[in-house]
């Protein structure tokens, strides 16, 4: 049986004050979890702090990104070891708003997700669709060739330890969210698609939703049967309302 996890990514939030009182609530709240694997993903100047605060608790950490290289002249850019340096458990890959606002092509999305494997990272892979791609019917080809951009590059066993998160791109931000209906039917058809490829790591990898998750919908979204947990946008900068998802999760 595949255990549940739930991931907040603060986005560009967050300051050394604000995050204080917010892992705070978070740590007095964790219980609440339960059996739920608890993840938060800061960026990059944060991750000193959450190592401070977090490294005696069971929340774990991650960051937003990294840099398909692993060293060398690419100023501005973050490798993997740098990550590992702060104690980062997880990183976002190919997150959709790093492939709108900054181009992140499938095939380095593809690199990022093999450097960040290669470092020891669990890589939390992000795909989805646009409203366009939806309403025209394209909804399972762009998520299957967003999966097939990896698979060709590091073979699907490249998978195990790794983590899927279905995030519509229409319903980011936007305070919509897909139905569970169609939340279920997307990550089926990511686990079908990695089973055709390796039927031993399908059934235990762990797809999340990524899509606007808030405590009212969080419930459920959790209890379909291939959904096993959510990457947390804006309702994760809320002590109660993140901590009420993790607990949706534990029913």
């Amino acid at each position: 049986m595949r255990s549940k996890l739930v991931v907040g990514n603060w986005k560009m939030h967050g300051s050394l004050a604000a995050n204080s009182e917010l892992l705070k609530g978070l740590l007095a709240g964790i219980a609440r979890a339960g059996s739920v694997d608890v993840a938060v993903c800061a960026p990059f100047p944060y991750l000193a702090q959450l190592q401070a605060m977090l490294a005696a608790t069971p929340l774990r950490w991650g960051a937003q990104s990294l840099s398909e290289h692993a060293s060398g002249a690419y100023t501005g850019e973050v490798s993997a070891a740098m990550l590992g340096d702060f104690g980062c458990r997880f990183v976002i890959v190919g997150h959709s708003e790093r492939r709108t606002l900054y181009c992140e092509t499938d095939a380095t999305v593809a690199a990022k997700f093999v450097a960040a494997k290669a470092a020891g990272l669990i890589p939390i892979l992000c795909v989805g669709e646009t409203l366009a791609q939806r309403d025209a019917g394209e909804t399972l080809r762009v998520v299957r060739s967003q999966l097939d951009a990896v698979i060709a590059v590091a073979g699907a066993d490249c998978f195990a330890g790794a983590v899927v998160a279905y995030e519509p791109v229409w319903a980011i931000g936007t305070g919509r969210t897909a139905t569970p209906a169609q939340a279920q039917e997307v990550h089926a058809a990511i686990r079908a698609r990695i089973a055709e490829a390796d039927a031993a790591v399908a059934p235990v990898l762990q797809i999340l939703y990524g899509g606007s998750v808030k405590a009212s919908s969080a419930g459920e979204l959790f209890a379909q049967q291939d959904i096993d947990g959510g990457l947390v946008g804006g309702a994760s900068l809320v002590a109660d309302e993140f901590l009420a998802i993790c607990q949706a999760a534990n029913r």
